[in-house]
């Protein structure tokens, strides 16, 4: 008896195409072609058995790397939004940029800066210094309630001269009504606001915004 050859020719519909601009393939697009490919395999070779496994196991291994990403994903916007609340949580308390000095250049007429009295000032000074540790300029302080006092300098120190351009610690000392001594710095404000700007969070601090990393020091006010 004669055999007739067979032959399997299939033509794809244009369902059968899916558009993958990103060369990507999701895990419904990959069962899909799985499953078209099983559809479509030659009855008188069929496909590998090895081969299959080692597609779906290529199958699990997307699986787990997309719920993965998905867990990271996850984790980033619950950290990114403990970030948030704690820096809401820090207003009201003290912010402490650890920088205690004023830079001074050769272009500036004068400088202005911000120090925070923790409690009401009877008399006091504020002590201007240079690197050496030497008092270039001393302002004295009048009576004044607790709070942030700004300061202008005009760059003119204590001998009659301006200054050299460099940088200068600012700290002052003051006397409180019950007779106490109280030091404050350069630095050191009530963190009075928090701003936001493209997800990065602002601390008020004296009389400007600064970003929130670069606070060295979160602490509660001791009167």
């Amino acid at each position: 008896m004669a055999v007739t050859s067979v032959s399997n020719t299939t033509t794809a519909s244009s369902s059968d195409f899916v558009y993958n601009p990103n060369s990507q393939l999701t895990s419904d697009q990959f069962m899909q072609l799985f499953l078209t490919e099983l559809e479509h395999q030659d009855p008188t070779d069929p496909m590998d058995t090895d081969k299959m496994l080692d597609q779906t196991a290529q199958l699990s291994t997307m699986e787990m790397n997309d719920n993965m990403q998905k867990t990271l994903d996850n984790l980033s916007n619950t950290l990114q939004a403990t970030g948030q609340f704690s820096a809401l949580s820090a207003i009201g308390k003290m912010g402490d940029t650890g920088n205690r000095y004023i830079n001074v250049t050769d272009e500036d007429k004068s400088v202005n800066f911000d120090l925070y009295f923790g409690n009401d000032i009877t008399s006091g000074n504020v002590i201007i210094k240079d690197k050496s540790g030497n008092i270039v300029k001393t302002f004295p302080l009048e009576a004044h309630t607790k709070g942030v006092l700004n300061f202008d300098w005009d760059l003119i120190g204590d001998n009659g001269q301006r200054v050299p351009s460099d940088t200068y610690e600012v700290t002052a000392d003051y006397t409180t009504p019950d007779g106490k001594q109280e030091t404050t710095a350069l630095g050191a404000y009530p963190i009075e606001s928090i701003r936001f700007e493209n997800g990065e969070p602002y601390a008020k601090l004296g009389s400007n915004y600064i970003p929130f990393s670069q606070i060295q020091e979160i602490y509660q006010w001791q009167e």
